[in-house]
């Protein structure tokens, strides 16, 4: 029989530095044979949900972690048998060196990126880039033990312990309840998996049934998911912040501290904006497509932006300089349950009305099931947030952190307005500009929100602009 190995593989971190995620599921059980590149489990960072695909084919031997957890990037999440192909490895990369590296806290892997790195037979093992790996191998009855290699069989694999040294392993409802309590999560033994702190170990840490009411009112909740009612009912729901819209609200504040922001206003009749919807729709070439007046918004902001490219930069603090982009990343606000995120479409600027309408649904889709990469979430240049489908006609949007202006699109409304001369019924939308006063003079924006509305008044004013 061929020897196998223990790999345990540790959350890397997926993007832009993000330092926690939370398991929200896993896709396999202990005992499940897993392909490479086979998605293992979803988990939620602070800008999206991910699929992790796993980096091993093998037999899963272990969960180190439960759904619903907080785990820090570095920290083993699952075990994987692996046959071992008995090929040399690099002193740093024998069991006992990453065992003593990571264990003993000395050296911390490389975990920025992720990405499955194909196993191979015949060649040289390499060094396992962007995963944290711990390689421990199991030798089978009749063969001879590497003399200096700790073997460690099957059977008694266990989920690390917590560390003294380390933070207390908890979820955010269960400190948030330790805070409440005035308990110090250092002092309680955690008896979940890894050594997890659980709501009824820092319960019983106080001694159980004499908790306050208000411990009583926060135990009645599942960890790490919003209070729910109870059938008195609750005067207070609290729901743990965390995730996207933990990630949201910090780069907002941000954002709304930093930039000066200037918001202007322009009400336009996009009555011939609408019909012309209408005869795309009814066109045997649009068939399949879906146009939608956010549709049209976002082909002007890309036209108007040649003439004011002013408003695709940013301001650069560090170098104090002014970046502006010669590409377009057109970031769409979605709002979703997990809260408000922003994807772009790469190089919008290069694609055509067909282009840009499959763009946008497929980011709407995405986003909707929760989808989204930290790829799309990443690299705006310019956003539009489309405010109208709930009915709103105007507001002040917050600049997205690194981008210089954002557009607010209205709802489209039937309204007395005046035409030719007259006093008809037309179709008008108001759109909110805001921008960066550092990079974006007064002029600078007045002009561009003049363009998009002239575009959109009359959508024949393009030949005008190109």
């Amino acid at each position: 029989m061929s020897a196998t190995m223990i790999k345990e593989f540790r959350l890397p971190d997926l993007g832009e530095g993000l330092t926690e995620s939370e398991i929200l599921s896993w896709k396999v059980g202990v005992g499940d044979t897993v392909s490479l590149n086979q998605v293992i489990a979803e988990v939620e960072t602070a800008k999206a949900v991910v699929e992790l695909p796993s980096p091993f084919a093998g037999v899963i031997t272990a969960l180190h972690e439960q759904p619903g957890t907080v785990v820090e990037v570095g920290k083993p999440i699952v075990s994987f048998e692996v046959p071992d192909d008995g090929a040399p490895r690099p002193a740093a990369e024998t069991p006992a060196a990453a065992t003593t590296a990571v264990g003993a806290g000395k050296r911390e892997p490389n975990l920025v990126g992720y990405g499955a790195v194909v196993e191979s037979s015949g060649r040289p093992a390499r060094r396992a880039r962007n995963l944290a790996v711990v390689e421990v191998p199991v030798v089978e009855p009749g063969e001879t033990k590497p003399p200096e290699t700790p073997v460690v069989e099957l059977a008694e694999t266990k989920p690390p312990q917590t560390r003294p040294s380390e933070r207390p392993r908890s979820t955010p409802p269960v400190r948030k309840l330790a805070k409440d309590l005035g308990v110090d999560l250092a002092a309680v033994a955690g008896t979940g998996p890894g050594g997890l702190i659980s709501r009824d170990d820092v319960r019983n840490f106080v001694g159980g049934g004499d908790l306050p009411a208000a411990a009583h009112h926060l135990s009645a909740v599942p960890e790490g998911r919003p209070e729910e009612p109870s059938a008195g009912g609750q005067r207070e729901t609290r729901t743990p912040i965390k995730g996207v819209r933990k990630f949201t609200a910090a780069a907002m504040v941000a954002s709304a501290f930093t930039a000066p922001h200037v918001t202007e206003f322009l009400t336009v009749d996009v009555t011939p904006t609408m019909d012309l919807l209408a005869r795309l729709k009814a066109n045997r070439a649009f068939a399949g497509y879906k146009l939608t007046p956010l549709t049209i918004v976002a082909k002007a902001v890309l036209i108007a932006l040649r003439r004011n490219p002013s408003l695709n930069s940013r301001w650069d603090e560090s170098s104090q300089e002014i970046v502006q982009f010669n590409y377009v990343n057109l970031g769409i606000a979605a709002a979703t349950p997990r809260g408000l995120t922003v994807p772009n479409i790469k190089d919008a600027d290069a694609l055509t009305l067909m282009g840009l309408s499959e763009a946008l649904t497929g980011l709407a889709e995405s986003a909707r099931a929760g989808k989204t990469t930290p790829a799309e979430l990443s690299g705006g240049t310019i956003s539009i947030t489309n405010i109208g489908v709930f009915g709103i006609d105007a507001g002040t949007p917050i600049l997205n952190p690194g981008e210089a202006a954002i557009l607010a699109v209205g709802a489209v409304r039937n309204m007395p307005w005046e035409y030719q001369g007259e006093v008809a019924l037309r179709q008008v939308m108001t759109l909110s500009l805001s921008f960066d006063h550092r990079v974006v003079d007064g002029e600078q924006g007045s002009r561009f929100l003049a363009d998009v509305g002239a575009i959109l008044a009359e959508p024949g004013m393009v030949l005008t602009m190109v």
